[in-house]
């Protein structure tokens, strides 16, 4: 049985190593703040970004799709080319919707929590009132953890993580390290049925919106940790077992840095191929030229008809003249599936796709 302490930790956790790996990670973050700002519609980043996310977050958790399946799928009319692809994009919405509520609210609070799992999962299941959850090794099924049992101790350790979120005189430790903490503390109060790993993910990206760390929701730390699995888990248990952070916080922050800097490539190389597309766009289209065009095949990978009509207020016959038009000039690459066409930004998912892996 788990015995969980309150927050924040007795122990000074600010080592001089760690001290040294936050400044790191803090120059990187800042990097990719100030990138971000270069795109002229920050629902380019959002939109593509999220579902990179989301995706690499659920593979974490076995659900495994493929980038077609995913801008294949389209929540807005309910049409998804696999149940996985349905999963990745509740993840998506939901981590718009919990980013939605800490811009406008400055808190991150439990009642966000639950509204965020509730849309990952599509239930109102809540915290976890029934005894038996069990965290078993995925090789030998052995009990590696086993979390709190107690719908009250799942509550109050719930709220007291609340508490350390959203009340900066509790610790004074870095933001940066109290991400970090408050990732352990929430994975090991494990509140949910099914879903912790991802809503944990989540709230680590909308803690760092909250201390003004990324205006953006594009820090993604689950393609470092998918790469790193089997060191992720080990390096939870092991604050379980001994209490001694540094481990764990150094993985995260390791992970904080490689992902920064995976992202800053990624948002200058969208910035370059929008320029090189407006460039091509005016020269050889003029006339159908606009931002509103331009924003809307760099938001939307796998681009269709309906999305040019919905987005620039067009009828259907000069949508897909407009889409044929950019297909001639080699920007897009037509696509038939079943009864859709999709029309793919070749470079823009060239940039998301061939990611280091």
């Amino acid at each position: 049985m788990s015995h969980i302490k309150l927050l924040p930790p007795r122990q000074d956790i600010e080592t001089k190593t760690i001290l040294k790996k936050v400044a790191e990670a803090h120059r990187y973050l800042a990097e990719l703040k100030g990138v971000a700002l270069s795109i002229p519609n920050e629902s380019i980043l959002i939109d593509t970004l999220v579902l990179q996310e989301a995706k690499e977050s659920s593979a974490i958790e076995n659900i495994v799709s493929t980038f077609d399946e995913i801008y294949q799928s389209d929540w807005s009319t309910g049409h998804f080319s696999s149940n996985a692809a349905k999963e990745v994009h509740s993840y998506a919405r939901a981590l718009k919707h919990g980013f939605s509520l800490v811009k406008n609210v400055g808190l991150l609070t439990n009642n966000h929590i639950l509204e965020i799992h509730e849309i990952i999962e599509q239930n109102k299941a809540g915290y976890r009132k029934l005894p038996g959850t069990k965290l078993l090794n995925e090789n030998t099924k052995e009990i590696i953890y086993t979390p709190p049992q107690d719908y009250n101790d799942i509550v109050n350790l719930m709220e007291n993580l609340q508490e350390f979120i959203n009340n900066d005189q509790l610790s004074d430790l870095d933001s940066l390290i109290k991400m970090v903490i408050i990732h352990h503390q929430f994975e090991s109060i494990h509140p949910f049925y099914d879903g912790n790993g991802r809503t944990g993910r989540i709230i680590n990206i909308l803690y760092l919106i909250k201390q003004d760390l990324l205006q953006l929701p594009i820090l993604y730390l689950s393609r470092y940790i998918i790469r790193n699995k089997g060191d992720y888990y080990r390096l939870l248990q092991e604050v379980r077992d001994t209490e001694n952070w540094e481990n764990w916080i150094m993985y995260m922050l390791e992970g904080v840095v490689q992902t920064a800097k995976e992202n800053i490539k990624i948002i200058i190389g969208i910035r370059n191929a929008m320029q090189e597309y407006k460039q091509s766009i005016r020269a050889s289209l003029p006339k159908i030229y606009s931002q509103d065009l331009l924003n809307n095949i760099f938001r939307h990978p796998y681009t269709k008809i309906e999305y040019i009509m919905n987005d620039l207020q067009l009828s259907r016959g000069t949508a897909v003249r407009y889409l044929s038009e950019l297909t001639s000039l080699n920007l897009l690459e037509k696509q038939k599936t079943g009864r859709d066409n999709f029309y793919i930004n070749k470079a823009l998912f060239d940039l998301l796709v061939n990611q280091k892996k």
